[in-house]
C-alpha cells in the first residue's frame, strides 16, 4: 500500500531563501514552515528580513545579504556555512525589474536586472554547492528552486526588455544547471509565476479586479498558490521532477486563447 503520509512534509530540512522577506517569497517561507522547515530568510533590508523572521516565528531566521554581486553572494555562503553544515533547499527568488522605452533604456536597466534575476541565482547555486551536496542523497535530493516568471514564457505590454530577456535566461539556465547538479543528486527547477500582488507586480497589487479580467482562472494569485507549488518542489513529491518548470499563473500563459485568428 502506497504512504503518501509524508509526501509533502519539510521536516527537519533546511532552507535558504533569497528576497525571502515580503512578497512571493514570504508565501514560500511561510509554506515551508508551516510544513516543518528551518528557513533561512535574505534580502537587501535588514529591517525587513527581521520583520518577517519576527512574524513567521523562531523557524525563520534572519540572514540579511545583497546576492546582486558574486562578492555578495559568497557572503552569503559563508555566513550560513558558519551556522549550518547542510542546505537541503534553496530557493533563487530575488529579482529586479526595470522599464523604459526602447530608445532610452539604459545600460544600467541591464546590469541590474541581469546581475540579480541571471547571474545571482548561478553564483549563489555555485557558492553553496557544497552545502547542497552535503544534503543530498538518492533517497532525498537536495533541491534548487528558481524562481522565474511567465514574462520568460510569453510577452508583457510593457517595454522591460532586461526583464524579459532575464526571465527567459534562469527557466534556460535553469535545464543547463539540473543536467551537471543531478550528477549530485541535486535536483534544479523553477516556478514561473503569473500575476500576484507584489511591489514588483504593482497592477496585480493595486488593479486586481481589472488584471483578473484577463487571466483564464479570473483571479490574481495568493500565497497558498505560490506556496503549494514550491512545497511540491521541495519535498519528497517532488524528487522525480528535474530541470522543468512549473507555471504558476491561473492559465495565462497555456490556457489563453487570446484574439482570433484573420481566417476565422
Amino acid at each position: 500500500m502506497m504512504d503518501i503520509t509524508n509526501l509533502f512534509s519539510l521536516q527537519g530540512r533546511v532552507a535558504l531563501i533569497t528576497g525571502g522577506s515580503k512578497n512571493l517569497g514570504k508565501h514560500i517561507a511561510e509554506g515551508f514552515i508551516a510544513q516543518g522547515a528551518k528557513v533561512y530568510i535574505t534580502s537587501r533590508k535588514a529591517d525587513s528580513c527581521n520583520e518577517t523572521a519576527a512574524e513567521l516565528g523562531p523557524n525563520c531566521i534572519p540572514l540579511p545579504m545583497d546576492v546582486s554581486s558574486v562578492e555578495g553572494c559568497k557572503a552569503l555562503a559563508a555566513a550560513f556555512a558558519e551556522r549550518e553544515e547542510k542546505l537541503d533547499i534553496l530557493v533563487n527568488n530575488a529579482g529586479a525589474a526595470w522599464g523604459a522605452p526602447f530608445e532610452e533604456f539604459p545600460e544600467v536597466g541591464w546590469d541590474k536586472v541581469m546581475d540579480l534575476n541571471v547571474k545571482g541565482p548561478f553564483f549563489l547555486t555555485q557558492a553553496l554547492y557544497p552545502q547542497l551536496k552535503a544534503a543530498a542523497s538518492k533517497g532525498q535530493p537536495a533541491k534548487v528552486i528558481n524562481i522565474g516568471s511567465i514574462d520568460g514564457i510569453r510577452l508583457n505590454p510593457w517595454e522591460t526588455y532586461s526583464y524579459h530577456a532575464s526571465k527567459a535566461a534562469i527557466l534556460y539556465l535553469t535545464k543547463r544547471m539540473a543536467a551537471r547538479l543531478i550528477q549530485d543528486q541535486i535536483n534544479v527547477t523553477a516556478i514561473a509565476p503569473g500575476a500576484f500582488a507584489s511591489d514588483m507586480n504593482r497592477a496585480a497589487r493595486d488593479h486586481a479586479d481589472a488584471v483578473a479580467k484577463n487571466i483564464p482562472n479570473k483571479r490574481i494569485g495568493v500565497a497558498e498558490d505560490m506556496a503549494a507549488a514550491a512545497i511540491f518542489l521541495a519535498s519528497n513529491a517532488g524528487n522525480y521532477v528535474v530541470g522543468d518548470t512549473i507555471t504558476v499563473d491561473g492559465g495565462v500563459a497555456h490556457a489563453n486563447i487570446g484574439s482570433p485568428s484573420i481566417d476565422a
